[in-house]
């Protein structure tokens, strides 16, 4: 009983560090108060703010970098890093424990090795960094995680009905794209949210591959406004939409497993 009780207990306060710093943001993006903190009244002004204020385009155009650079990398990722399973799960015992190592270490090496590394590659081959390295950046450190959520669903499915379908006449392609990707679905939609999330949040790999063309994403514009003493007042409302726009995505998926499971 008191192991129970101190493990919710635990577990409560861990919630609460987690998550109370994101209460105090939504909170304070209803009011105008240029100072988080000093609660003003009640207004919607700093939302009106964010997208009719022309001084607020340069935040509104990191948005849109960040959330496209996103779709892109976790879009390629995820067909990367789907095939890429397919291939290693279809090696032999030896050959897939090596790669599968080789596959852990852009997991396993810091952000910060990732971005010095593909920084020291574009310039050694003149590839001008801008929009086109970063994504392909993004698509290079999300492609492992992709493989990682890939990789249990095929162990999961049956190999009979891949062959099955090979002698009931299909193509290796028709076998795949009927078979194989419907068993690996749900594995390549988790590579996808994962990718997506890992790629929006991500500081370290974009600093170091965004060049000096003048492109921001949500991260590197935050960093930049930090420096400069205080944040805009408006990033507390973008906060809060983003975060609210995340939570219904995982109550859609949570509600549709539910009914996916109840059906089987």
């Amino acid at each position: 009983m008191v192991k129970k009780i101190f493990a919710q207990t635990y577990l409560w306060l861990l919630l609460l560090l987690l998550y109370s710093p994101i209460v105090i943001i939504i909170v304070y993006s209803f009011t105008e108060s240029k100072v988080l903190g000093n609660w003003t009244g009640f207004s919607l002004g700093l939302y009106k703010s964010l997208f009719v204020n022309t001084e607020n385009h340069s935040l509104i155009k990191a948005l849109i970098n960040t959330v496209t650079i996103a779709l892109f990398a976790s879009t390629v990722s995820t067909v990367l890093g789907s095939l890429a399973a397919i291939g290693l799960y279809d090696m032999k015992s030896r050959w897939r424990k090596i790669i599968s190592m080789i596959n852990s270490i852009p997991i396993l090496n810091g952000d910060i090795i990732i971005g010095i590394s593909l920084f020291l590659l574009f310039v050694s081959l003149g590839i001008t960094q801008g929009y086109i390295t970063v994504v392909l950046a993004h698509i290079t450190f999300c492609t492992p995680y992709v493989v990682l959520c890939v990789l249990p669903r095929l162990k999961q499915m049956n190999q009979n009905t891949y062959e099955a379908a090979l002698d009931l006449g299909a193509t290796p392609l028709q076998a795949l794209w009927k078979v194989i990707i419907p068993e690996i679905r749900p594995g390549m939609i988790s590579g996808f949210i994962l990718s997506l999330t890992l790629s929006i949040d991500d500081f370290a790999v974009t600093v170091f591959t965004i060049g000096n063309q003048g492109l921001e994403t949500l991260s590197t514009y935050i960093y930049a406004d930090a420096r400069k003493g205080g944040l805009t007042p408006e990033l507390r409302p973008l906060t809060t939409i983003i975060f609210l726009m995340v939570l219904v995505l995982l109550v859609i998926i949570n509600f549709r497993i539910k009914s996916v499971k109840k059906k089987d």
